[in-house]
């Protein structure tokens, strides 16, 4: 049997144009409490966490024309992006992702909210569905 990468789901994530307009939706029309919202500067993206119970829901809106979710938005519009799991270390999960028949976006992993580690899992090896991984 296989070992689990992952421990349990983080967060879903919603690709968003304008973070202020959807909270009017996901805040004031679903009720989702705000948890926290920051600008990720290394990524140049804002990320907006709602507390959904037990796993939050994080809004995603790219900060510059050039960023690689504002083709995905063209292309898509806004919804869901990704779903995010939590695993012990990053950047060994992502080592070991070619032992499983998979590929990271990035070998290395990149800045998320709250001081933590993340990472992604190329799609054209997870049957199309984005996942990220995250850790403390």
């Amino acid at each position: 049997m296989t070992t689990p990468m992952f421990r349990k789901l983080d967060h879903i994530a919603i690709v968003v144009r304008d973070t202020d307009e959807a909270l009017k939706f996901y805040r004031d029309t679903l009720g989702l409490p705000l948890v926290l919202s920051e600008e990720i500067p290394t990524g140049n993206v804002r990320l907006t966490h709602l507390d959904m119970g037990n796993l939050h829901l994080q809004l995603v809106e790219p900060l510059t024309d050039d960023h690689p979710l504002q083709a995905h938005l063209e292309k898509h519009g806004e919804g869901l992006h990704h779903l995010c799991f939590e695993t012990d270390n990053v950047a060994k999960t992502l080592q070991s992702l070619p032992n499983r028949g998979l590929r990271a976006k990035s070998e290395t992993p990149h800045d998320g909210p709250r001081g933590r580690k993340a990472g992604f899992i190329d799609a054209d090896t997870t049957r199309g569905v984005v996942w990220e991984m995250t850790a403390d």
